[in-house]
């Protein structure tokens, strides 16, 4: 089992930023890929970001030159930083893992950006 858990969420206005961590413990591997998932109201959840144990990184479209993934795999956690914050980022933002021991996902952090 790997344990996840986020924090940095909040309330900003449109052209602002925030940071996200996850860290995760238990049966984790030193193998894996980390990442970022939201979900807005009455949407499905769709993919943000993406990073491997090796550096490997993969963004949406709709982020892509506004937001930064990064990991400390000492500490086996990831950071989403994100600038240039819209309205459209409004979101619950879901942390999850994938490694040999299976899939996990976060319990979520809101985030609203306020126009």
């Amino acid at each position: 089992q790997v344990h996840l858990v986020e924090s940095g969420g909040g309330l900003v206005q449109a052209g602002g930023s925030l940071k996200l961590s996850c860290a995760a413990s238990g049966s984790t591997a030193r193998v894996n890929a980390m990442g970022w998932y939201r979900q807005a109201p009455g949407k499905e959840r769709e993919l943000v970001a993406t990073i491997t144990s090796g550096g490997s990184t993969n963004y949406a479209d709709s982020v892509k030159g506004r937001f930064t993934n990064s990991r400390d795999n000492a500490k086996n956690t990831v950071y989403l930083q994100m600038i240039s914050l819209k309205p459209e980022d409004t979101a619950v933002y879901y942390c999850d893992y994938l490694g040999l021991s299976g899939h996990y996902w976060g319990q979520g952090t809101q985030v609203t950006v306020s126009s």
